[in-house]
């Protein structure tokens, strides 16, 4: 059971209660019709990205569809909330990459975003034994990575809202979702 395809959504919810912000987060997002299974960060090989409009035409409502999601909620008025996902792929189609998932509160689209594609990327770069500095900037890392030959791209999707005014639940989603 190897996905062939995966897609990426995002999705905002509020409401007075945590679970119903949640599943409007899924609404919002497109995948509240399906039956979620989380799965850790490995992006599989020969695995294609498409689009959400592709990828949800392909899955059928009550279906177990697996997915890598970040998630983040609050119901502290104004706070900022952020869920983003890191996305490495390798030269070799026929190696595995890695999707990772980041959730914080007080930071802004970009940072959330960059720092869930530096982790994916460090993640690959210790697998394929590229040598870099531990201690340099994410843009620094990332020339060596791509500069390498072994990665061929990093990509971020985030989410970031702050949290309702009123004190309702606000709940943030990113999702990689695939198709078998």
């Amino acid at each position: 059971m190897i996905p062939k395809k995966a897609f990426v959504v995002k999705g905002t919810g509020v409401h007075k209660d945590k679970l119903a912000s949640f599943e409007l987060a899924l609404r919002d997002a497109g995948i509240e019709k399906f039956n979620l299974v989380t799965v850790s960060s490995i992006l599989p090989p020969n695995c294609s990205i498409v689009s959400r409009k592709e990828g949800l035409e392909e899955l059928a409502p009550g279906q177990i569809v697996y997915c890598v999601m970040a998630k983040n909620q609050t119901n502290e008025p104004e706070r900022m909330i952020a869920a983003a996902i890191g996305n490495a792929v390798p030269v070799d189609s026929n190696d595995y990459g890695y999707i990772s998932e980041h959730h914080s509160f007080g930071e802004d689209e970009r940072t959330a975003g960059i720092y869930a594609e530096d982790l994916a990327a460090t993640m690959l770069a210790t697998t394929l034994g590229i040598e870099f500095d531990a201690d340099s900037a994410w843009g620094e890392r990332e020339r060596v990575y791509k500069a390498s030959g072994h990665i061929f791209d990093t990509v971020h999707y985030c989410r970031c809202v702050k949290g309702d005014e009123n004190g309702l639940w606000t709940t943030v989603v990113v999702s990689m979702v695939f198709v078998l």
